[in-house]
Formats: structure tokens, C-alpha cells, sequence
């Protein structure tokens, strides 16, 4: 973060200055985690639920902060205060004005599913000719996303902006602070629904953000997604998915382990043989958006092919391990219908007894019970064996589930407890629920069998 003086960010964000220092110091960063503060940064107090950071204010001067934001005067700062009343609104005017100022392609990730994965993907194939600042974990909020855009520095070539949003206007404060270039719609589910009310609203929270891509800009679509693939926009459009209608597809899809696909990806004239090393149909859909974004930026083949190898999984989203007993997809980062669908779609294509421990999805709406009912009927009709649930909602999982074994359990340790029983060598087991649920405690369970 460079080009913003301590002075001019007081302008910027309508706030006072208080306290002493150097008010023409130039802002090195901004951060909302004292101990990440470096010499020049700002530091932002935020008022937490457990940590005020206030209390934080003259620990963040020790370690060579420019200035801190705070919500109210303190006359025991030992340096310069920006006093507003709002530090998260100061953050966003602040990371719309430093956006303002940079001149590189800025590709803004949204969707119901797969947002992260398709980050990674695509930083992946633009690392290949291009240095590339990404969204650093899932810093995808109204909080996380200036983050990210203050740790865009003069040597960045691009940056890949992950957007995720529980309710309508969301996506234009996002947007708004981000400005993307390009933007990337990976498929629009049944997600967040107690605010968003259905897909088509979904949709249309999701689509604020076309509002700043500018004309001249690139929106790619998943051409197998209903609504995505009608969508009208003023952009460029190119649809990328498994259809003769998409601009950009694949074709010859081959599993060849469970931590390993191959594809060709078409586009025009241009047929590209990749390998894809990470489980799961949904891969195939990051390939092609790595691809269909690396062929709009001017890479070659060879360049493409490497980034998609390249890619790393990242957390506890779909990854495979073999224990030598089962093999563990840990897929328990978050749920949605859509996801844990396409999550026992890629499970049933692996060897082994078909086993699914699925925990609640979360903020599903009014028809929360048959949303999951639905996942039950779909789990029988799709080859799941054996069916094991926690979770209040997921009673209409396992009720739904006729013709298979199933199981509910009131707790985690009381699932985690009969594993032993329930699991035998040889099995797949997908572990997938809203990450509250805290499913990880049984993919950590299921790793000690034996």
C-alpha cells in the first residue's frame, strides 16, 4: 500500500485527526491484528465480540505504526489517532480510494460454490507469467476484503479478489471498494437463503457486482448453470462448462486417482491436455476457469498446463487422503445442496464402499427440511452405501435416505464413537457439513482407524 499519507487518509475517510506524530507520513498497510503491524502501517482498531482494539492502540505505535483508526479519542496514544465513527466504513473508503490508484487487471470471484477454489486455480495459471496478489485465505467479507487490497504492492502484476455475501447490497460494497476488470461466476446455488430467499435472488445479489466491471471488461459465466448462462450483460461474456455452448469446455474427462484428473480443455481452434491434481467434478469447472482467464491474459499452452498442475488445495476443501485402512475425502469447510451434491457426485466415482457423514447446511431458508430430505433421496439414487448424520436438520437426511443404511446421532462423539463399528477397510468416506457443525473432529477420528 503505497501514495496515502496519514494526512490525506484523514481526507479520505471523513474523520478527525487527534493525538501526535508525523501527519505526512506515508501508509505502508493497513492491518486490524496489532501484532501483524509493521513500521508505516495503519493499524484499525475493530470492537470485536471477545477483543476491543483499543486496547491495542499504543502496543501498535511500539511496533512503528504511521497512525490508528479508532471510534472514540484516546488522550494516552502515543501517536497519531484517525477518529471516525465507524472504523469498518473508514477501512472501505479507504481501500476504494488506494484501489483508485493502481493500474493493474483485478479479477473479482464470486458465486455460491467453489469461490476459493476457483481463486487458487486462477492465481495458479497467472503466477505462471504474472505476479499475482490473491485473497489470503477466506478473507472474503466486508472486513477481509480491504485487507487484500492493502496488501496489493508496485511489484504486483494482478490480483485475484475472492467476494462472498449473505444479503442484497453486500456485493456493491464489495464491488465498489474492488472495482474488478474481470469477473468470475462460478455457479449459482441454493446458498444463504434465509436472506436471499431463492436462486433467482441469489442471482441477483451476485450480479451487483456487474455494475463496476467496466464495458471493455471480461464476465466468465458457467455455461451449465441455468441462470448464469442466460445472463445479460453489458460485458464481454464467455460461458465456460461441459456443453457445445460453451466458449470455453472440456472434454475426455479421465479419473485416474482419487487425487488426480485429466481433461482437454477447447476453446476455438486451441485444444489443451491438462492435469488437474485434486479430487472431485468441480475440479474440472476451476480448470476451465483457470484456462478460459489465462487464454483472455494472452498465455500459452505450456503456461496454462503448468498453472492447473500447480494448484494446491487449500484447507479442509475436498482433501484426499489414503490412511492405508480408508480413504478420507475431508470436504467440511462448508455445505450448501449444491455442494455436497457435487461432493457425492465425485465420491461415487471412486473405488471402494461409498460411505457419507454429512452434518446440517446452514441459513437454508424456510425449506431447510427438505432441502436436506432432498440430500437423503439423492444420496440413495446416486450409490451412497452408507449414510451417517449429526445435526438437528439431518434427521431429514437420514429419514429420507430408503433402501440404505443410515444412522443419526445427536453429537459428534456419539458418531465418533461407533466409527468402529460403522467404517471398514476400504471405504471412501466423504465428511462434508457447514463448518460450524465441526465436522473436522470426525475426520480426525477417521484418520486413527485401523
Amino acid at each position: 500500500m503505497k501514495g496515502i499519507s496519514v494526512k490525506r487518509a484523514v481526507e479520505i475517510v471523513g474523520g478527525r485527526l487527534s493525538g501526535s506524530g508525523d501527519a505526512e507520513r506515508e501508509l505502508t498497510g493497513l492491518v486490524i491484528d496489532s501484532r501483524n503491524v509493521q513500521p508505516g502501517f495503519a493499524f484499525a482498531a475493530m470492537v470485536g465480540e471477545r477483543v476491543d482494539g483499543h486496547n491495542y492502540v499504543n502496543k501498535a505505535f511500539g511496533l512503528g505504526a504511521s497512525c490508528c483508526i479508532v471510534e472514540h479519542d484516546m488522550p494516552d496514544a502515543q501517536g497519531c489517532l484517525i477518529v471516525v465513527d465507524s472504523t469498518a466504513k473508514a477501512m472501505a473508503r479507504l481501500a476504494e480510494a488506494y484501489r483508485k490508484t493502481l493500474d493493474i487487471p483485478v479479477i473479482g470471484i464470486t458465486g455460491s460454490v467453489g469461490k476459493t477454489t476457483a481463486k487458487e486455480m486462477i492465481s495458479a495459471v497467472l503466477s505462471q507469467r504474472f505476479k499475482v496478489l490473491k485473497t489470503d485465505k477466506n478473507f472474503n467479507n466486508e472486513l477481509g476484503v480491504p485487507l487484500t487490497i492493502f496488501r496489493i504492492e508496485p511489484e504486483h502484476e494482478a490480483a485475484v479478489i475472492e467476494m462472498g455475501i449473505s444479503d442484497f447490497g453486500e456485493m456493491s460494497r464489495l464491488a465498489q471498494m474492488v472495482r474488478p476488470t474481470d469477473a468470475v461466476y462460478t455457479l449459482i446455488g441454493n446458498a444463504h437463503l434465509d436472506r436471499l430467499h431463492d436462486r433467482p435472488g441469489v442471482f441477483r445479489a451476485k450480479t451487483e457486482m456487474l455494475k463496476y466491471v467496466p464495458n471493455d471488461g471480461t464476465v466468465f459465466l458457467n455455461a451449465d448453470d441455468d441462470l448464469l448462462s442466460k445472463c445479460d450483460c453489458r460485458q464481454n461474456r464467455v460461458l465456460y462448462g461441459l456443453g457445445e455452448n460453451a466458449d470455453v469446455r472440456a472434454e475426455n474427462i479421465t479419473v485416474e486417482s482419487a487425487a488426480m484428473q485429466s481433461c482437454d480443455i477447447i476453446s476455438g481452434a486451441r485444444q489443451i491436455h491438462v492435469s488437474i491434481p485434486a479430487y472431485g467434478r468441480h475440479m474440472v469447472y476451476a480448470a476451465l476457469e483457470g484456462a478460459a482467464v489465462g487464454i483472455k491474459f494472452g498465455l500459452t499452452d505450456d503456461e496454462i498446463v503448468r498453472g492447473i498442475a500447480s494448484y494446491e488445495t487449500v484447507g479442509r476443501r475436498a482433501n484426499v487422503m489414503n490412511t492405508g485402512y480408508i480413504t478420507i475425502i475431508d470436504d467440511c469447510y462448508n455445505a450448501n445442496p449444491d455442494s455436497v451434491k457435487c461432493a457425492i457426485d465425485s465420491m461415487c466415482a471412486s473405488p471402494g464402499r461409498k460411505v457419507c457423514v454429512l452434518g446440517d447446511m446452514l441459513e437454508m431458508g424456510t425449506a431447510r427440511a427438505e432441502r436436506h430430505a432432498d440430500i437423503g433421496r439423492y444420496a440413495v439414487s446416486h450409490g451412497v452405501e452408507l449414510l451417517l448424520c449429526v445435526g438437528e436438520m439431518s434427521k431429514n437426511t437420514v429419514g429420507a435416505a430408503k433402501g440404505i443404511s443410515s444412522f443419526h446421532f445427536d453429537s459428534n462423539a456419539a458418531l465418533i464413537a461407533e466409527l468402529p463399528k460403522l467404517i471398514k477397510k476400504g471405504d471412501t468416506v466423504l465428511v462434508k457439513a457447514s463448518h460450524s457443525m465441526k465436522l473436522e473432529e470426525v475426520s480426525e477420528a477417521l484418520k486413527l482407524l485401523k
